[in-house]
C-alpha cells in the first residue's frame, strides 16, 4: 500500500509576490496571456506597474543630474575642463533624449525632473569640487534649451 500523495499548499499570489517576485511575475504574465483575469493579483500588479514608471522617471532624473553636475563644474572650474567631461555631457544628453523618446509621458514631468536633478547636481558638484554648496546657485540657472544644446568645445579654443 502506497502512502497518500500530499498536495503542496497553494501559495497565495500576495505571499508569492513577497517571497518570489520573479516567479510571481512569470505566473501573473501567464495568467494574463491565458485571459484568466479573475486569478490575477491586481493590487500587486498595479504596484509593479507604478514602480516601472518610477524607474523610467528615475533614469531621466539621473541623466539630468550627471549632466547638470558637469555644467556646474564646467562653469566653476574652467581650469579643470576635460575631454571626458565633454564626452559625459554628450552621453547624458543622449540618455535624456532616449528616455523622452521611449517614454513621451515623461515630458509632462520634465521641469520637475530638472529641478530635482539640479538639487542633486548642486550637492554633487560641491562635493566633487570641494567648493562650498553656497557657491552654486540655489535655484537652477539653466533652461532646458541650454541643458540640451549648449556647446562644449574640446579642445578649448585658443
Amino acid at each position: 500500500m502506497s502512502a497518500p500523495v500530499r498536495k503542496s499548499p497553494v501559495t497565495r499570489p500576495a505571499s508569492r509576490y513577497r517571497d518570489d517576485l520573479y516567479g510571481w511575475s512569470r505566473e501573473q504574465a501567464e495568467l494574463l496571456r491565458a485571459g484568466r483575469l479573475s486569478e490575477l493579483d491586481a493590487s500587486n500588479i498595479a504596484e509593479e506597474l507604478d514602480d516601472v514608471g518610477s524607474e523610467q522617471y528615475d533614469k531621466l532624473q539621473s541623466a539630468l543630474t550627471v549632466l547638470l553636475t558637469h555644467f556646474l563644474k564646467w562653469d566653476r572650474q574652467p581650469e579643470l575642463r576635460s575631454r571626458s567631461w565633454v564626452n559625459s555631457i554628450r552621453e547624458q544628453r543622449r540618455r535624456v533624449e532616449r528616455q523622452l523618446r521611449k517614454n513621451p509621458g515623461l515630458k509632462s514631468r520634465l521641469s520637475e525632473a530638472i529641478e530635482e536633478a539640479y538639487e542633486d547636481a548642486r550637492d554633487r558638484a560641491s562635493t566633487e569640487t570641494n567648493l562650498d554648496l553656497e557657491s552654486f546657485a540655489q535655484t537652477n540657472p539653466y533652461a532646458l534649451e541650454e541643458i540640451m544644446s549648449r556647446a562644449f568645445d574640446w579642445p578649448p579654443a585658443a
